[in-house]
Order: structure tokens, then C-alpha cells, then sequence
């Protein structure tokens, strides 16, 4: 029995040391991983200790733009490239700029580039966070509970305006946006979705079922499964001002038969262009159409699709006269109606057989392209990242693992050989660089709808920010074009001048169909949430000569290697500046 007892003693003995070794093993080994990996990441030079090591930049690689991302990020960079490892090898000064040189870039600025991407957008989470914090102690319940009803993906109870806030939506905000844009009803879903709307249905849903908590605001329900609990939206406080966004879309010929074109009608005497808006408004549609006295309401369809306008001369002297040119010319306006026949989207219900990229350079419409797809096909695209910002407002695919295929196609901006052969095919998005290096600073220094200060233009930032961008607009069409299987290149000025015809194709390209109804709704929303409002106008030139010289070389070089593979090249319009 002693013996016995000797030898199980002698076993446990043996197994906790070989518990102990393999512990110690696997610590040693973590301890050596995080070592490797912060021999890569970059040392910042205002913040740096007297112990970090600064490798000197050759003036050549300044020039060709060899330049971590993330640096730029300080308010004053430093003027060296600091990095734990081998300096990264200069090519000779005849060969900087030739495509052989710009395609065999080295893979370890591409990693940096993208810690820099990812930590960017993590940064910008909590401010917004800590804003919308700050205004909801502040906001105010206005409008009155009507109660729980029901709501459908396909015929939504409340068609005027859809909103999403997947993190911080609560009653006071999806209020607030209804109300400003004169809805009458407000109905929050799933506790992160907004609805506004003029008209609900005769018969309410049962209380219990509406039982999801806001996102943003603990103990308040923002409707449920299916359902939406809808208050009735009280006039904003006093002082505040209604934003009736009614815009002018132009003068267009009339349709033969205009009962038959649009569902709804009006005939006034002294009719005006917000008797008429306000008419269809009411009515939940986007667009109001007058013909001297008579208004219809409507949307875009294939008998009237609006593509092809028409003089404004043609529409003049309208409501002095019964019509317009004998009456085949009428005006239209879209109301602040949202045109909700392309809204719903959702994620594929099996996996896809075709693994699809959206590929990019940062700042050449990647999120607008996302917008018309997925109101096109109804489904949701993916993102090689994370951004919180464009998650908040419905964009569902950035929380879904990139490499799931329950989306129709993945965001990135990555290029290099092994990034690009994970995907079977791309749609390869293509923006003049000089638009794309602003719209990405701007985005940059002041989020997806901001704009850079003029500080920012005028600091040393702007200049090594185009540095190293430029090339990278130039290496990422260039190893796309090498490494990818099967391409659809779309040039973002193409697509944004010929929106149905290019949209069409990139659909065929993503083997969907869709109706020529959806396509016309996308066109009616074809901004989206993410466009800067207007086009803020600098009173200097961003680009200086020797930008411009450095630019115009990486242009010339991408449009020589698109004709090369037998794609159109790139539009005149971006060469030279």
C-alpha cells in the first residue's frame, strides 16, 4: 500500500513540474513574440526617451514619400523615420518612380500604414461617444407616446425617413430628427433604429412587445422585433427652425399621362412650391411635381426617371399660365421624404461562393460605393476594419468578420501581393489623386464630414501627408493590376457622372440582379449619410509645384499600366494638373 502510494506521489510530483515547464514555456514564448512585434511599431519623435534609437531618413526617401502614416498624426512630426529594425533600402534615384519599384514596396509600410488606419479610427470613437453623452442629459422627451406597432422590412409602417444609431440612439434623438425634418410620427426599432413618418396603420400591436432597451439611454424602450414604439412629435421649442429640406431638381418634360405616372394630385388656384411640397410631404412622397396649378406626388420611375432634363426657360412664367409650353414641361422638387423602396438590406443567407473586395486607396468614395451597393442589392457590405462612425449609422457589415462572406463584397485599402490573392475577384475604385489626398486629409483631421483647418493645410503635416500618400495611390493601383484575379476597374469620376449605367455594371459584376424601380430609389439617395456638405473653398492652392510634379509622375505611370492591361485609362481630367 506504501508503495503504491509512493508512486503516485512520485507521478504528481512529475506532472506539476512538467505544468510548471510548460508554462514557462509558454510565457517565454509570448515574451518573445511581443518583442518581435515591437520592433516594428514606430517610435514617436516628440515623444521619445534618450533611449530610442532614430535612424536618419535619406533626403531621397522624404522626396518619394517613405513615410510612416501614423507620424503625421502628431502636431509636430518628427523629421526622421524612426524604426526598431533595418533601415528600409532606398532605390536608385532614375528608378524611384517607375512601376517596378512602386510595386515591390516594402510589406512592413504597409503594416505600418494599417496599425496607423486602425488606430485612427478607434481614436475617434470616444469623442464622438463623449459629445452625444453630453447632449442626452440635455434633450428632452417632446412628443407623446402612441403606442406598439408592428413594421416589416418590406412595407414599413412609417416610410418618411429612415436613421440609425447602433450605439447611442435613444426617444430624444430619433424626436429631435423627425421633428426637424416636419414628420409627424417618430417609431424606434430594435432599440437602434429611427423611423419617421406621416401616416399609421388603423390597429396598434400589444404593449409587451415592444420591449427593447435604447442603446443610448438605460430604462427607455426604442420598440422591439418587428415592431416600433411610435410617439406623435410635438412643434420644436421655440426658436428652433424646421428643416424643410425641399430642393429644386430641375425642369423636366412632362410624362403623357400624369394621373397615370403619380399616385397622388392637387389642384389649387394660387399654388406654390411649399403648398405643394407640403401636399407630398404628407402624403409620404419624395418627389412634388407642378404644372401650373395642378401638383403630383410620386417617385422616379422608368416613365419618369428624371435623367434627362430640361431648360428652366422651358418651365418659365409656369404659375402665371395654366401650363408650361403647352403643358409638357413641369418642375420638380424632392421633399424631405426619404425614397424608402431601397432601404432594407440584409446579410447573405448563405455564404458566398466568390470572396469580393471593394478596394480602394483612403479617400476615393470607398464608403459611397458601399452606400450604392448595398441599396442596390439589398445587402450588406463588409470591411477588412472597423469604423465605429459608419456602424452607428447602418453600415451593419463593419461589425461582421470580413472573412464570414455573409456580405456581398469587403472594404480595403490594403494592397500587396498576399492581401490581394485572399480575394477571387475586386471592384477596383479608382479617384483622382489630388481629390483623394484632400478628401482623406480632411477626413483625417476632422472625421468622415469635416473639414481640415486651414492651420492643418498650411502646417508641415499637409506636405508629408502627400509625400508619402501619393506614392501609395500609385503602388496600390499598381499591385492591384498585378496580383488581382479578376478586376472591374470604376473610375469614382465615371460612376458619380454616369451613376445607373455604372452602378449596373458593378452589380453584374457581383452576379445580382436588381429592378430598374431600386435603381432609380438609389439615385434618389445617392449621397448617402457621409457627404460633406458643400465644397469649402480654400483661398490658396494646396499643392505646390513640386507636389504637383511628384503627382502628375504617379498619374502618368498608373494610366500607362491600366492601358497596358487593356482597362480604359484614367479620365483626362487628371492629367496634368
Amino acid at each position: 500500500m506504501a508503495k503504491a502510494f509512493f508512486r503516485l506521489q512520485k507521478i504528481l510530483l512529475r506532472t506539476q513540474f512538467l505544468l510548471f515547464f510548460l508554462t514557462a514555456a509558454y510565457l517565454m514564448a509570448g515574451s518573445l513574440l511581443l518583442l518581435q512585434r515591437t520592433r516594428l511599431v514606430i517610435q514617436q519623435g516628440s515623444r521619445g526617451t534618450s533611449a530610442n534609437q532614430a535612424l536618419p531618413m535619406p533626403d531621397g526617401m522624404a522626396r518619394v514619400g517613405i513615410v510612416d502614416p501614423r507620424t503625421l498624426q502628431n502636431s509636430r512630426p518628427s523629421p526622421r523615420l524612426l524604426v526598431g529594425m533595418d533601415a528600409l533600402q532606398e532605390p536608385a534615384l532614375d528608378q524611384r518612380h517607375s512601376p517596378r519599384w512602386l510595386v515591390s514596396r516594402n510589406s512592413e509600410l504597409r503594416q505600418l500604414r494599417r496599425r496607423w488606419f486602425h488606430r485612427f479610427i478607434s481614436d475617434q470613437e470616444p469623442m464622438q461617444t463623449a459629445g452625444f453623452k453630453g447632449m442626452k442629459h440635455t434633450a428632452e422627451h417632446k412628443g407623446t407616446y402612441v403606442g406598439c406597432f408592428s413594421d416589416d422590412s418590406r412595407e414599413r409602417t412609417l416610410k418618411g425617413a429612415v436613421f440609425y444609431d447602433l450605439r447611442k440612439m435613444t426617444v430624444s434623438h430619433c424626436q429631435e430628427a423627425c421633428a426637424e425634418r416636419a414628420y409627424t410620427y417618430a417609431g424606434l426599432a430594435y432599440g437602434a433604429e429611427c423611423y419617421c413618418g406621416n401616416k399609421l396603420p388603423a390597429t396598434a400591436s400589444k404593449p409587451e412587445e415592444c420591449n427593447s432597451e435604447c442603446k443610448g439611454e438605460k430604462g427607455s424602450v426604442c420598440g422591439g422585433v418587428n415592431r416600433l414604439s411610435v410617439y406623435r412629435v410635438e412643434e420644436l421649442r421655440a426658436g428652433a427652425r424646421r428643416r424643410r429640406n425641399v430642393i429644386y431638381r430641375g425642369c423636366f418634360r412632362a410624362p403623357e399621362n400624369l394621373t397615370d405616372t403619380f399616385p397622388a394630385s392637387l389642384i389649387q388656384p394660387n399654388l406654390t412650391v411649399e403648398m405643394c411640397s407640403e401636399f407630398c410631404s404628407k402624403k409620404e412622397f419624395p418627389l412634388a411635381v407642378i404644372r401650373g396649378r395642378e401638383c403630383y406626388c410620386g417617385y422616379p420611375t422608368g416613365r419618369f426617371s428624371l435623367r434627362d432634363g430640361a431648360d428652366r426657360l422651358l418651365c418659365s412664367g409656369m404659375h402665371n399660365t395654366s401650363s408650361a409650353a403647352e403643358g409638357k414641361y413641369c418642375l420638380v422638387y424632392q421633399t424631405p421624404v426619404q425614397d424608402t423602396r431601397c432601404t432594407d438590406r440584409k446579410f447573405l443567407t448563405t455564404k458566398s461562393k466568390v470572396f469580393v473586395a471593394l478596394s480602394s486607396f483612403p479617400g476615393a468614395g470607398n464608403t459611397w460605393a458601399r452606400h450604392l451597393i448595398e441599396h442596390a442589392t439589398g445587402y450588406y457590405t463588409g470591411s477588412y476594419y472597423f469604423d465605429g462612425a459608419l456602424y452607428n449609422k447602418g453600415f451593419k457589415g463593419e461589425k461582421d468578420h470580413w472573412r464570414s462572406r455573409r456580405t456581398i463584397c469587403v472594404k480595403t485599402h490594403e494592397s500587396g501581393k498576399t492581401e490581394i490573392e485572399m480575394f477571387d475577384s475586386a471592384i477596383l475604385l479608382i479617384r483622382n489623386p489630388y481629390k483623394s489626398l484632400m478628401a482623406e486629409f480632411n477626413r483625417k483631421y476632422a472625421g468622415h464630414l469635416g473639414y481640415a483647418t486651414d492651420r492643418n493645410w498650411k502646417s508641415k503635416e499637409w506636405p508629408d501627408f502627400v509625400n508619402s500618400y501619393a506614392s501609395w495611390w500609385a503602388s496600390h493601383v499598381l499591385d492591384w493590376l498585378k496580383y488581382g484575379k479578376r478586376l472591374l476597374v470604376v473610375h469614382y469620376e465615371d460612376l458619380k457622372q454616369s451613376l445607373i449605367p455604372k452602378l449596373k455594371e458593378m452589380v453584374e459584376f457581383l452576379n445580382m440582379t436588381v429592378t430598374e424601380d431600386r435603381l432609380l430609389c438609389v439615385e434618389n439617395n445617392r449621397d448617402g449619410n457621409f457627404k460633406r456638405s458643400g465644397a469649402k473653398q480654400k483661398d490658396f492652392e494646396p499643392f505646390t509645384q513640386e507636389m504637383k510634379d511628384l503627382i502628375n509622375r504617379y498619374i502618368l505611370t498608373v494610366d500607362e499600366a491600366l492601358r497596358g492591361r487593356n482597362f480604359t485609362g484614367l479620365p483626362r481630367e487628371y492629367v496634368p494638373r
